[in-house]
């Protein structure tokens, strides 16, 4: 069973940073691609960040250009969110999702492209 498990969210300052995690069980993670999404109260649920299964592939919304940098580990079945200098309006649920893209440098921000899904993480910024 395909399975992303994110981790790492919690409360910021703005300016701060956090590392989010999104471990993967079920499957090979060389073989997908991930995509991290975010949503806010009373907003829709909207791509933050995606990288291909080939790893030469990566895409940031214009909000987190800049400020965020995804990469993976696939020896770990892991795929990392590093968001520097946040800002309030980062505050969100965010969601790790992936999809079976073998060889490929597909690399979606839309959430409906995606496969499975994890429970998501919150991430506060606030002072």
């Amino acid at each position: 069973q395909v399975q992303p498990v994110e981790s790492g969210g919690g409360l910021v300052q703005p300016g701060g940073s956090l590392r989010l995690s999104c471990a993967t069980s079920g499957f090979t993670l060389g073989y997908y691609a991930i995509g991290w999404f975010r949503q806010a109260p009373g907003k829709e649920r909207e791509g933050v960040s995606c990288i291909s299964s080939s790893d030469r592939n990566t895409d940031y919304a214009d909000s987190v250009k800049g400020r965020f940098t995804i990469s993976r580990d696939n020896a770990k079945n892991t795929v990392y969110l590093q968001m520097n200098n946040l800002k309030p309006e980062d505050t969100a649920v965010y969601y790790c999702a992936t999809r079976y893209s073998a060889g490929s440098m597909w690399c979606p921000l839309d959430s409906s492209a995606m496969n499975y899904w994890g429970k998501g993480t919150l991430v506060t910024v606030s002072s």
